[in-house]
């Protein structure tokens, strides 16, 4: 059996050809291709406006800029989580604080944010861990309650939906939703990634801090000495994307439906055939419509007379790859070292990370593949 990564990207012949097109075109940057992607992510999600960007940390850095919230102040995120969810604050010269998970859907839990609410919060950036939508009306109520910024990291959720069954990223509950196509996520272009919003106002402020905050456009430039004229408005970054990734990215948002039921087909066998183990535990059920980046369970590896490291290498000894993710972000040594947080602080998250194991799941995997990890994750309890 060949390698079975965690993840993996999935690149047809559409995709080969949109990109020979536009490598053929007049543009490789800064082309039309750019704003097709954008326009098709906005049709897809239901929001008014999108930035694509260089990638969805780009993406976190430039939301929390754009909302211009006084340095000094705070943002809560959950520890569980890559930790550009929480660089971003600090990027800001904001402080990261964390608000721990809930127990089953490992999502940032509403009434731990309540409790972590002060005169110095300035935005609230849940995590759609895995694909799956945070409790979005509760945290929405919370932040106009506190009159808060709200930023939807849904870095693992572009294709999931709501209860409501409209799509994460039309920005109903927030002031801005960021995704990631890295080639690990549900779609790809190469790095990449967007913000959606229905702001006028962040949008024009999102992509003049892309492009080194430069304008060209003549209504906001303060003088005009010609067609060649540019005025930079404020202190930006480079984080565009180039034609080549859009052009990937419009080819594989035409396939990202197709995507997500693969995804479900897969985990559907995955639930049939652990269900019967009291050692494991089965991502959550529940009345959202998730595009699954991730399958991850929880294992009481004690129970099992083992422990995580030799039951991740005895499955790499059979060429199925796992992962742990993530490692709770404020145990990371630059967050103890700097915001004084320790072990202990956030014990739902601590405990999940303790359990947790995410195994393979992507759309290109085989039946036989996938009953192969089954058959060898079944073998570790013989």
């Amino acid at each position: 059996m060949e390698f079975i990564s965690y993840g993996k990207q999935w690149i047809d012949d559409d995709d080969v050809e949109a990109v020979i097109t536009t490598l053929k075109s007049d543009f490789l940057t800064q082309g039309p291709a750019v704003k097709d992607f954008e326009a098709a992510i906005c049709e897809y999600t239901g929001a008014k406006y999108c930035v694509a960007l260089s990638n969805a940390t780009a993406g976190l850095h430039l939301a929390v800029s754009a909302l211009g919230i006084k340095e000094g102040m705070e943002g809560i995120t959950s520890p569980n989580t890559f930790v550009a969810s929480a660089n971003c604050l600090v990027y800001n010269n904001l402080r990261p604080v964390f608000a721990d998970i809930e127990k089953d859907s490992y999502n940032i839990d509403p009434v731990e944010i309540r409790k972590k609410v002060t005169p110095e919060t300035g935005v609230i950036i849940p995590v759609h861990f895995a694909g799956r939508p945070c409790n979005m009306n509760e945290i929405k109520r919370i932040a106009d309650d506190n009159d808060l910024y709200l930023i939807e990291d849904a870095a693992h959720a572009i294709g999931s939906n709501y209860p409501d069954g409209s799509k994460v990223g039309n920005c109903k509950y927030s002031d801005m939703t960021v995704f990631s196509f890295h080639p690990v996520k549900t779609m790809t272009t190469g790095e990449g990634g967007a913000v959606t919003t229905n702001s006028k106002e962040l949008y024009e402020k999102l992509v003049l801090l892309r492009s080194h905050g430069i304008t060209k456009d003549a209504d906001k430039l303060k003088e005009n000495h010609g067609p060649w004229y540019y005025e930079m408005h404020d202190l930006g970054f480079n984080y565009r994307i180039t034609d080549v990734q859009a052009a990937l990215g419009i080819s594989q948002l035409k396939k990202l439906d197709g995507f997500k039921k693969r995804r479900k087909d897969i985990i559907t066998k995955y639930n049939s055939a652990f269900s019967n183990y009291d050692w494991i535990i089965l991502p959550l059920v529940d009345d959202s419509d998730p595009c699954f980046h991730l399958y991850v369970v929880l294992i009481d590896y004690t129970a099992i007379k083992t422990t995580r490291s030799a039951v991740m290498q005895k499955l790499k000894d059979h060429n199925i790859g796992t992962q742990v993710l993530y490692i709770p972000v404020h145990t990371q040594p630059y967050y103890m070292d700097k915001f004084g947080y320790s072990w202990g602080d956030y014990p739902v998250a601590e405990d999940y990370y303790n359990k947790m194991l995410t195994i393979p799941l992507y759309p290109r995997m085989t039946d036989k593949e996938v009953d192969y990890v089954i058959d060898n994750i079944r073998k570790m309890v013989q």
